[in-house]
């Protein structure tokens, strides 16, 4: 059975187990990092379109970061996935004194497990109005920052990929980063994984409610997207047949894993667009 999972490091896994190293594959690199006490950063990188078919994955960077610990209120292993995540963002995004970013919060507030991405961008560092309210257009310790919760399509009646782009449109930033809950195959991951990609995002994908993909192509600037697990497909807890293709679960501290993880990647955002602050 192909267990829903917006993973990709799920996806090599998968494609091992079927048989054979992955890696080996024409197309598929595998890189890992070991930023100490337990995290470990596994960068994926798809450049052949048939490698993008196999893994079901767009052509891109992938990184997961993953580390034990991360709820059981061990400052040091948080601290050390914030500085493995800022780490891994920095290297997509290259700071620089005129950098514009738009950081989209997507999902629904009132949906726990969909509420991550809300979460965290209400802890985002916000400048844009501040460049306005100086006519500045640059700036050596902090970016140009907006901010945005587009809401979902039930609760709007608009595509939020649209809202985006008129988002795009009005702040003409250099960057998008996107913030969602994902889907994963192991529920241990709900508790322990991050990823970051440069493909973009679909929005709900995670709660099997995909909507119109958020790139480059559709927005209108780089989007870069990161997510965690906050949903497993439910036929992984179940032998039998559970009668419902789409049903997914969550954790019973699904509370705690969106505080402490929409903590975790905010921090990450703004050290890594705002360096002459928070570094």
């Amino acid at each position: 059975m192909d267990y829903r999972t917006d993973l990709a490091i799920e996806r090599k896994e998968i494609l091992d187990e079927e048989g054979g190293d992955s890696s080996e594959i024409k197309g598929i690199s595998v890189k890992k990092t070991d930023y100490g006490d337990g995290v470990i950063a596994t960068n994926i990188v798809i450049s052949e379109p048939k490698a993008a078919a196999r893994m079901k994955k767009a052509m891109g960077c992938y990184v997961t970061v993953e580390a034990e610990g991360i709820l059981d209120d061990d400052i040091k292993v948080k601290s050390n996935v914030v500085k493995a995540l800022a780490d891994e963002l920095g290297k997509m995004i290259k700071f620089h004194d005129k950098l514009k970013v738009l950081v989209v919060g997507l999902g629904n507030r009132r949906v726990t497990p969909d509420s991550l991405g809300p979460a965290a961008a209400s802890k985002i560092f916000v400048t844009r109005h501040m460049f306005i309210m100086f006519d500045a257009e640059s700036d050596e310790d902090a970016s140009n920052v907006a901010c945005l919760v587009p809401g979902v399509m039930a609760s709007t009646g608009m595509e939020t990929a649209d809202v985006i782009k008129k988002a795009v449109e009005i702040c003409c930033p250099d960057i998008v980063i996107a913030i969602d809950s994902l889907a994963a195959r192991n529920i241990k991951r709900m508790s322990t994984t991050i990823q970051l990609t440069d493909t973009g995002i679909s929005p709900g994908a995670g709660i099997g409610n995909e909507r119109t993909t958020i790139n480059s192509e559709i927005v209108g600037a780089k989007v870069i997207a990161i997510g965690v697990p906050t949903v497993i497909d439910a036929a992984r807890l179940a032998c039998d047949d559970v009668g419902d293709n789409n049903r997914v679960v969550t954790s019973t501290d699904i509370d705690m894993i969106i505080e402490e993880f929409s903590d975790i990647i905010s921090d990450a955002i703004n050290i890594t667009l705002h360096p002459g602050i928070y570094m």
